[in-house]
């Protein structure tokens, strides 16, 4: 990637995630909706402590430059990786919880539930899943009502049994938390677990932009292989990084007994990996040419990412 691609990432990753911050600042005001009678202040201000002030708002990137390449109004591509966020801090809320990861440390600060308690953590997790299906159907998406409806159909399905939620319990369950430990297809879990989520960013902007079929498809081929990368960047950083560098503790998953793609493979297997992978990505965008050099250096990222 050359500095001027990576100068040109890094000012649309940073203005994306300026952008984010303010728009769910906006969602996640005190101010009910029309339809609502209040707004619980603790409930509204758990889930804001959850959701700014931090991150990479990676999963909005995607959603937003993957628009791009079909010209997608920028609000629209926005609102919709907003609800996509509201997903992925829902997540790490109930991940920290002591009956999941048992986590104290959350982007350098502590987790919702020690900064509140366990019962508001799980309000306010469930308070965001369930806004996110509020964003994800309003009008300012897309004009066209199937569209949105694709859109919230592909969302839950990353989001639940076939995805994110079942990849979770599929990774419970080879910890031994269960009883005995199941065996463990770590791409199968992590595809769902952490890819699908990412994956979601990647095909929203062609559902946005009623891409053909084929491009379609390269958008999700392209969302696949970035999610497992970015699972197998995650599983070398637990190894390789230090919680001072990660705002989280380091060296989690040993402590877990968990199964990762370093552990089968081990550093310099798993770092191959990540190479075969942005080729394989690359290769998926090929189909846009110079509109996915965005997508292209956003791969890198997730691969080189030090945090």
């Amino acid at each position: 990637m050359t500095a001027t691609a990576l100068t040109d990432f890094t000012q649309r990753l940073d203005k994306t995630a300026e952008e984010t911050e303010a728009l769910l600042g906006e969602l996640l005001s005190d101010a009910p909706m029309a339809d609502e009678i209040i707004r619980p202040k603790r409930l509204i201000e758990s889930m804001r402590y959850s959701s700014l002030g931090g991150g990479k708002r990676l999963r909005p990137f995607l959603v937003v430059e993957s628009a791009a390449v079909f010209g997608v109004p920028r609000r629209g591509a926005l609102m919709a990786g907003a609800a996509l966020e509201c997903i992925h801090c829902y997540s790490l809320i109930h991940d920290d919880l002591p009956a999941m990861d048992n986590s104290d440390l959350r982007r350098g600060r502590p987790t919702l539930h020690k900064a509140y308690d366990d019962a508001t953590a799980i309000l306010a997790g469930d308070a965001l899943l369930t806004i996110a299906f509020d964003i994800i159907t309003r009008d300012e998406i897309h004009p066209d009502a199937g569209v949105r409806l694709a859109l919230t159909r592909a969302l839950a399905r990353c989001a639940g049994v076939g995805g994110m939620a079942g990849g979770q319990i599929l990774d419970l369950a080879g910890e031994g938390r269960f009883g005995d430990r199941d065996p463990v297809d770590v791409a199968r879990v992590q595809q769902m677990k952490t890819g699908a989520l990412l994956r979601f960013g990647c095909i929203a902007g062609a559902l946005l932009g009623q891409a053909s079929p084929a491009e379609y498809q390269a958008l999700d081929d392209y969302g696949r292989a970035l999610g497992e990368a970015f699972q197998i960047a995650d599983d070398l950083l637990d190894v390789e990084g230090d919680a001072a560098t990660l705002g989280k503790p380091a060296g989690a998953d040993a402590e877990l007994g968990k199964t990762t793609f370093v552990t089968q493979l081990g550093i310099e297997g798993a770092k191959q990996r990540v190479r075969d992978l942005l080729a394989r990505g690359d290769a998926a965008l090929s189909i846009f040419g110079a509109k996915g050099d965005v997508l292209r250096a956003a791969a890198h990222f997730v691969a080189e990412r030090k945090s």
